[in-house]
């Protein structure tokens, strides 16, 4: 079985529509260039931010009946379009919101974001997302489509959450579907 991540990640785009984050979308354009599977070209991130950013992925898509984003490789793949893709400017809000989540989790908690309990993230990403922290919400949109993007262009996102059918066969607009049935990718 061949899944090919350029394709996802067209799906993908088409998902976010305009608000998809730059370095999406030039990876998804691109014809020439291919998204390599290797390390990142530069490290984008300190140990620390690195360790975080893992912890927060993690908790945006966790691990439940199927793998969660760092068995899904969402780390590794958020720091190749971080540094590959991105434009210096793109980075920023990302790095701008793993350390004020880490401020805060230090003023909240006294300790590490990384450290904190799992309903701690959630709390301390909860901020982001009402953007109840400096640059809260640019990052947590930028991040939560990072993270989706890469969990559901991963092998893991496209044959174990998603039922993989290389060819699913007619087109059937009135299949029968209840919650819990997996959506079909291709």
């Amino acid at each position: 079985m061949r899944l090919d991540r350029r394709d996802a990640l067209a799906g993908m785009a088409a998902m976010f529509g305009t608000a998809l984050f730059a370095p999406i979308a030039r990876a998804a354009a691109a014809q020439v260039t291919p998204i390599s599977d290797g390390p990142p070209s530069a490290p984008v991130f300190s140990a620390e931010q690195r360790a975080l950013m893992s912890a927060l992925s993690e908790r945006i898509m966790p691990t439940t009946d199927t793998p969660g984003a760092i068995a899904a490789g969402v780390p590794e793949f958020i720091e190749k379009m971080l540094a590959d893709w991105a434009m210096p400017d793109e980075r920023k809000p990302i790095l701008a919101g793993l350390d004020a989540i880490e401020a805060r989790s230090q003023a909240d908690y006294q300790l590490a974001a990384v450290k904190a309990s799992p309903e701690q993230q959630d709390a301390l990403l909860t901020l982001a997302m009402e953007d109840k922290l400096p640059g809260g919400l640019s990052f947590f949109d930028k991040f939560r489509q990072l993270v989706i993007t890469g969990y559901f262009t991963s092998e893991v996102g496209l044959t174990q959450e998603r039922d993989y059918l290389p060819v699913p066969g007619r087109y059937d607009g009135a299949h029968p579907y209840s919650p819990g049935t997996k959506v079909f990718s291709s």
